[in-house]
């Protein structure tokens, strides 16, 4: 799980397609000064690395109907019961993020909800069945910082 090795053209084609998924291959070669084949190549080498986990359209819950977001420490009755809670809340849709975290809760996830009431049927109806001894539940109201970890960050710390 180390630090991967990243030169400056790596972490220059990472920076420009950070901001844009679908930028022309063709266009990313010329502000770099190498070829398009070249582009490429270094693309697949860092998706292959792991580095480049895909690109993807990302759609606004708010825009979808879905106007509570919160986030929910999960308490788990027995803790050993981890990979079976993160099979069944795989299953609900409404969960977006699952994380193991240190201090008080086993888990914490992000979901949508379409309003406060459907946010306590999700709670009552998919998450009490999964074996929790209890949950705590934050509402955002509004997110006012949302990015991927920058490029430019790793050329900061060599």
């Amino acid at each position: 799980m180390g630090q991967t090795n990243l030169d400056k053209l790596d972490l220059k084609i990472m920076e420009m397609i950070a901001d844009d998924a679908r930028i022309p291959f063709l266009e990313v070669a010329r502000a770099c000064n190498v070829s398009g084949a070249a582009i490429h190549q270094r693309i697949q080498k860092l998706t292959s690395m792991g580095v480049i986990r895909g690109a993807k359209f990302e759609f606004d819950p708010q825009k979808m109907g879905y106007e509570t977001c919160a986030f929910i420490g999960l308490y788990l009755k027995d803790p050993s019961s981890f990979d079976n809670v993160v099979a069944e809340l795989e299953k609900i849709p409404e969960v977006v993020e699952c994380h193991y975290t240190t201090g008080g809760y086993d888990m914490f996830i992000k979901i949508y909800a379409t309003t406060n009431h459907h946010l306590l049927s999700i709670i009552h109806d998919k998450l009490q069945p999964l074996g929790l001894s209890r949950s705590e539940t934050l509402i955002s109201f509004n997110e006012a910082i949302r990015r991927s970890i920058s490029p430019a960050l790793v050329d900061q710390e060599s």
